[in-house]
């Protein structure tokens, strides 16, 4: 383990790419939406990506950084669609029915029903228009479309959310393992997507980034259980406490808070150590990780 002075570094290091590279996909996608047929449409897409930390864009293109590779901006702007499309979607009455996400009303309060999961429909398609207009081979746009694809779908984000749904309304509340399955498809899959990108554009092995992504993503998301309890609401962005109000099986409720912060924190560890073939090229990616379990939203 690195010292503090060093981790320090990393973490400065770390805010600064993250800052960069949010500022630069928002650029982005603001300059790319854009609905002539039904302005407003447009408008609430553009209300959806922006505001957020952008984590998930943030490693397609360190990753990309990592591997010496270019033109990673679309593949970052497109996690960033399909991880907006699923908030805006996870959102609405039908499903989480919450009214504030990132300090602001919800796409479905500041329109209505319909606008957002139209926006959230239309975020899912302009992902896979930008990594086809990516600057990259047939080949490997062909590759991150078909991983993409599995990784948001029913196998990964989308069986997740339907086990988060189903769980609410399980006669017996769900084991750990079975937490941990649904929360790895729930938040883990765009995470774990979103760290093999870069080796994925570059044709490089992508095996230490789908461990270090797969123990962050379930890290992060014990980290949002964490703070359902102990985070505050304005920080936050949304409200907290639902899921022990609806009496939701979490990793708090099932390891303890001490338990699943020892956990999230093991995680982490993990994470870092699958980073060693990349020697100190891959210090903000450790950085990132411990960023996951220490941010305060």
């Amino acid at each position: 383990m690195a010292p503090p002075r060093a981790r320090r570094l990393w973490m400065a290091d770390f805010r600064t790419a993250l800052a960069a590279d949010a500022g630069a996909i928002s650029e982005f996608l603001e300059a790319r939406i854009v609905c002539d047929l039904h302005p407003p449409l447009a408008e609430a897409m553009r209300y959806a990506v922006v505001g957020g930390k952008a984590l998930r864009g943030f490693y397609v293109m360190e990753g990309a950084r990592l591997h010496g590779t270019d033109g990673a901006l679309p593949v970052a702007a497109a996690i960033e669609c399909v991880h907006a499309y699923s908030l805006v979607h996870d959102d609405l009455p039908a499903m989480d029915d919450d009214d504030m996400r990132r300090g602001r009303p919800t796409v479905h309060k500041a329109w209505d029903d319909a606008t957002a999961i139209l926006a959230g429909d239309a975020l899912q398609s302009l992902a896979f228009e930008l990594i086809g207009d990516a600057p990259a081979s047939g080949a490997v746009r062909a590759a991150l479309m078909a991983s993409l694809a599995r990784h948001a779908g029913v196998a990964g984000m989308v069986g997740g959310q339907a086990a988060d749904i189903a769980a609410e309304t399980a006669a017996v509340p769900f084991t750990l393992d079975q937490i941990m399955a649904m929360q790895a498809g729930k938040t883990g899959a765009l995470l774990t997507w979103s760290c093999m990108a870069g080796a994925m554009m570059a044709e490089a092995e992508t095996a230490p980034l789908k461990t270090y992504g797969d123990a962050v993503g379930l890290a992060f998301q014990i980290a949002d259980d964490v703070l359902d309890v102990e985070g505050d609401a304005a920080a936050v962005g949304k409200a907290v406490g639902k899921d022990a109000d609806a009496g939701k099986a979490t990793f708090v409720s099932l390891m303890g808070l001490d338990g699943a912060k020892r956990r999230a924190k093991d995680l982490v560890d993990e994470a870092c150590d699958a980073l060693s073939s990349y020697g100190e090229a891959a210090d903000t990616l450790r950085a990132a990780a411990r960023f996951v379990i220490a941010r305060s939203h």
